[in-house]
């Protein structure tokens, strides 16, 4: 990392950040003992902290930076906003021009089936509102007997109480008695860590009719919804094997009952389509979005939904009781528009698709050839490494789990690049505005760091 001049008093923001700041998804006593990250500027693709430190962001903020920092466009659209009308809400019989913007915007982007959104400020609200608006659905059309909705273990939808419970996080169900009533899982897509000896299609077709087993146990008339990431993204980038997503829109087509794609991380243009749905040529009822709606420059997130479950709120008689204070708040969609105007007038969707998409990816895959990976994936813009101790044995993992992609998750920062530890794989997501040369820096960074974990690891003996 290039250091230059430190102006921010380091030591004493840890000092104050530790005594009054409660960190998400954090042991705050390890953190404090530690001392925190004070990222204090970033631009582009990069992130500087208070010791001048320059960053890869490998991660794009937390899966949403698509244009990048520091794009003075939608600072002066949301100054422009709040000089006009810094908030108002959209309850009682009121609205407001960005939000009919947006609204109007997104049901152009979206595929064809979506004419409304439902907006809030988060995709861990959007997912509460799949909660309470499939169970809403349901009851208007006479069912009231179809509640319960199925996920997948390891999925993630959400930090919040629904979302939590949709989710398929052990370790989050593990504190306050989730999930709650009404929600059941099933596995996961995932061939390197539990494909057995089957081959990748092999095991996509019983992942998915794992499905079809979970409804018929159930009683079809019973289950309301099936909810699932394109890709899972928290879980580790979980790529379904080709023959997993065919083979569960069988099994939906056959059965009434609903499907939700969280696009909350692969929407806008992630997997160089603007949903992930589309890239997997998937005809969702409900899709969940937040993150790259914005960029992350302001937050928003909001559910699309499909003309046949918003038949339940516009053709039906009766009271939605659901709604957030900031739902559709103005600024944060000027931000939105802002962000899908540079996204649109850089065609930055087409680029993953077609450029820097293929040019990260086939330097990522690259990366599977370093004695320290079993497995290098990438689809679009998010990638992982599978960190594995015996090279070509899916079936030998590291002892602790978790231990060894932490020690590569500090090495990658101390090196200059943020990337993610989930389990003991590395997981990038970086923004759609990554040039070449940053990806050769990226990929060169990910090296750097594999050899120095490797060494690391040769020294403990574990390798």
């Amino acid at each position: 990392m290039t250091a230059v001049s430190n102006i921010y008093p380091t030591a004493a923001l840890r000092a104050l950040d530790a005594a009054h700041h409660i960190h998400p998804f954090t042991d705050t006593k390890m953190l404090n003992a530690e001392g925190s990250r004070i990222i204090t500027h970033a631009e582009g693709v990069w992130l500087t902290d208070s010791d001048g430190n320059r960053i890869m962001d490998g991660m794009a903020g937390l899966w949403c930076s698509q244009v990048g920092h520091g794009r003075q466009e939608i600072a002066d659209a949301v100054h422009r906003q709040m000089s006009d009308l810094s908030y108002y809400n959209t309850f009682f019989k009121t609205t407001h021009p960005p939000v009919i913007a947006l609204a109007e915007r997104l049901a152009k982007l979206s595929p064809p089936q979506f004419n409304r959104v439902f907006f809030c400020s988060s995709g861990s609200e959007a997912n509460d509102t799949v909660f309470r608006l499939v169970r809403y659905y349901w009851d208007q059309m006479g069912k009231p007997e179809k509640k319960v909705i199925i996920g997948r273990w390891n999925g993630y939808h959400g930090s919040t109480l629904a979302g939590t419970s949709l989710g398929g996080m052990k370790a989050m169900h593990g504190q306050g008695d989730l999930p709650v009533p009404g929600v059941t899982h099933i596995a996961q897509p995932y061939w390197f860590g539990e494909g057995g000896d089957m081959s990748p299609d092999e095991f996509g077709i019983w992942a998915a009719q794992e499905l079809e087993k979970a409804i018929d146990r159930i009683g079809e008339d019973k289950v309301a919804a099936f909810i699932a990431e394109p890709i899972q993204g928290a879980g580790g980038v979980i790529i379904p094997p080709e023959s997993y997503w065919p083979e569960v829109r069988r099994i939906l087509s056959e059965r009434d009952i609903l499907f939700v794609a969280d696009e909350v991380i692969c929407g806008f243009g992630r997997l160089g389509t603007w949903f992930g749905s589309q890239y997997f040529g998937l005809e969702p009822d409900l899709m969940p979005i937040a993150k790259g709606l914005s960029s992350g420059y302001l937050p928003i997130g909001g559910l699309l939904i499909s003309d046949k479950v918003a038949s339940a709120l516009v053709d039906m008689p009766g009271e939605f009781y659901h709604g957030y204070t900031y739902s559709g708040h103005p600024a944060c969609c000027a931000a939105a528009l802002a962000n899908l105007d540079i996204m649109e007038r850089e065609k930055l969707v087409e680029r993953v698709a077609d450029d820097i998409g293929p040019y990260l990816q086939a330097r990522w895959k690259a990366l599977g050839e370093h004695p320290l990976v079993g497995e290098a994936r990438m689809t679009g813009l998010v990638g992982a490494l599978e960190l594995v101790p015996e090279k070509g044995n899916r079936r030998k993992a590291f002892d602790n789990t978790g231990t060894v992609g932490t020690l590569c998750r500090d090495i990658s920062f101390r090196n200059g690049l943020v990337m993610r530890a989930v389990r003991d794989s590395m997981i990038i997501s970086p923004p759609l505005v990554l040039s070449h040369d940053e990806a050769d820096q990226l990929v060169a960074l990910a090296r750097k760091t594999l050899d120095d974990t490797h060494a690391e690891l040769k020294r403990q003996g574990k390798v």
